[in-house]
Order: structure tokens, then sequence, then C-alpha cells
């Protein structure tokens, strides 16, 4: 699918103070690689005109981060608040766009098929904002959705400014968005400052499209771990073992045996053939290559390897930048 008019802003300025850390929070790595990485990655697919990202806090390093990938940096020199952080982006974008999908650089688990749905539904409906919304059994620190009785959204309302009643909500706001342009930047002018925080909300355009009368839609997503963001170390470790589990589900639908998945990392530029065992506690990176029915003993570390078929490995062997021939048989605590 390609998005000619489609133009990608991703929020990455704030410094996380949760994650009480000297790095900037879209820096940290989750399953080798930054947090923002992913959530660029996942927005490749839709092929927009363009990704601006907005970095702040750290901005050199971050900006440096991103060498590697075809995008704008637009600096967010003060802390103002979401909406605040999209309006810097404005001069940045395309006069070709004419709608802008907006995310947050903390969401590693977004998916692509989840944003070209998204993005889907939104030029279908002819809505002026969809908005991504999912529901979770524990929406604190989470804006709800505020709806009326046909499921219709009313707003979005912030754990800290909202009412005892408005935080048994469930339905959360994801913080993913698509927006007409030409709407997005008059109304963030509109927004102002009235809140707990001081700051312009960008999640205040829902509330003037809902009083202008405009088509506001609403996206669940079906799979609320998708959309969570990374705040602190203990969700960052939660988004690495979900990585980390998708890759093995992918590997053995593909044919690997994998014995307790949940100890196993393989990188996603490595590869494994069928009928590979992989035993528990293995790690597999940096572009390894396992042939098919080789034996990966427990506890075993594979760095930059190339094994050919039929190849066992003894159990805590810890192999780098090596080649190994069919058939081979190698010891337990074998090292190179």
């Amino acid at each position: 699918m390609t998005s000619p008019s489609l133009s990608v802003i991703i929020l990455a300025a704030g410094k996380g103070t949760r994650m009480k850390s000297d790095k900037a929070k879209v820096l940290h790595e989750v399953f080798y690689a930054p947090m923002i990485h992913h959530v660029i990655n996942a927005t490749l697919p839709l092929h927009s005109l363009q990704t601006v990202i907005i970095i702040g806090h750290q901005k050199d390093e971050v900006e440096q981060s991103l060498v590697s990938f075809s995008v704008t940096c637009v600096v967010q020199k003060e802390q103002l608040g979401t909406g605040h952080a999209v309006l810097v982006a404005e001069q940045a974008l395309s006069e070709e766009a004419d709608t802008v999908m907006i995310l947050c650089g903390d969401t590693p688990l977004i998916q692509a098929e989840t944003l070209q749905e998204m993005y889907a539904c939104h030029q279908k409906s002819g809505a002026k904002l969809t908005l991504m919304t999912t529901v979770l059994d524990n929406p604190t620190n989470y804006g709800r959705i505020v709806s009326d009785t046909n499921n219709k959204i009313q707003g979005i309302v912030e754990q800290k400014d909202a009412t005892a009643e408005q935080r048994r909500i469930k339905e959360i706001n994801a913080g993913i968005y698509c927006v007409d342009k030409d709407f997005l930047f008059s109304s963030l002018k509109k927004v102002g400052t009235d809140n707990s925080q001081g700051e312009v909300y960008l999640t205040d355009i829902v509330k003037l499209a809902v009083e202008d009368n405009l088509a506001v839609e609403k996206y669940l997503a079906q799979s609320p771990v998708d959309v969570l963001g990374v705040n602190s170390r203990i969700e960052l470790a939660g988004a690495q073992n979900e990585l980390q589990m998708r890759r093995n589900r992918t590997l053995m639908l593909q044919g690997v045996t994998i014995n307790n998945p949940q100890t196993v990392t393989v990188s996603p530029e490595s590869s494994i053939e069928r009928d590979t065992l992989l035993e528990p506690l293995v790690s597999i990176s940096a572009g390894s290559r396992i042939g098919h029915s080789c034996r990966i003993g427990q506890g075993t570390l594979l760095q930059d390897c190339n094994i050919a078929n039929n190849v066992t490995i003894g159990p805590y062997s810890c192999l780098s930048g090596t080649t190994v021939a069919a058939g081979t048989i190698l010891p337990p605590f074998s090292k190179t």
C-alpha cells in the first residue's frame, strides 16, 4: 500500500523521568534496537511522503541514532506538551500531505499491520480525525475515552484531570492519530493550557472536532499489548519479552523447535532453518545463520556464526565469528 498524501510524525522529545536514567527514553534498547527504531520500522510499509521526528531531550544523541533512517528531525526546544510538539513540526511537513499520522516513540510493540489497517479505515470513513483506542483491565496512567450513549467519542480526559467516575472507564487513548492536516494545525493553535500540567495537550483536538460537528472515528486495536507505552524499566522488560516471543513464534511456525521459548533469544537478522532444535537459554545474534537439522545445546551463545546442516553444539558453548561444517559435533563448553 502506498500513501502519497500521508506524513508521519513521531514524538520523541521527552526525557522519561520514570526510567530513572540519564539516557533519553526512546534510546533505551528493546530486542536489539532502540525502541524508537521499532516504531519507525512499523511505519515503513505505509510508504508515507515523509517521517518527522520531534526531538528534545538529548537531541544530538537521538538524532545520531537515526542516521540510517530517511527521517527529518525537528527540535522541540521547550517541553510544553504533546500538542506543542506537533505544532513545531508544521513547517517541516510537505505541502503535498493532506493527512498526518501521529505516534509516540516509546511504543515499540506497535505493528505495521495495525497502522496500515487504521489508515485504511481513516481513508474509507472520510473522518477529519481517527483515534486509535484499546481496552485495558487496568487503565491507570492512560487518558480515558469519553463516549456518548451511541459509543461516539466525545473527548479524552487525561488521568491527572479525570474525575473518579471517568477513571473507571477502561477504553483508553492509544496515542496514535490520523488527522486532516489543515484541521490538525488550526485546532492546535486554539488549544490552551488550562489543565493540571499547564501544557498543550494533543488530545484536546478531539474535543474541538466534536464541538465543530466534524467526523471523528475510533479505531479499536484488538491487541492491547501492541499499543502499550514504555515508561519504566519494568515495562521495558515486558516489551523485550513480547518482541522475543513474537520472534520465537515466527520461527516455530517455520519449523524450528524451541524448548522453553521464554528463555531463548534470536535476533531479527539471524536465520534458522527447519528441524533445528534450540534448547533453553540459547542466544543467537549478529546475523548468525543456522542450517537445518541442527541441535544447539542449552546455554549456548552464537554471534555472527555460520552453522551448516546437521551440526550439534554441546551445552554452554560460546562461538563468535565461527563457521562450522556440516555434520560437526562440538562438545559442551566449546569456545572460539
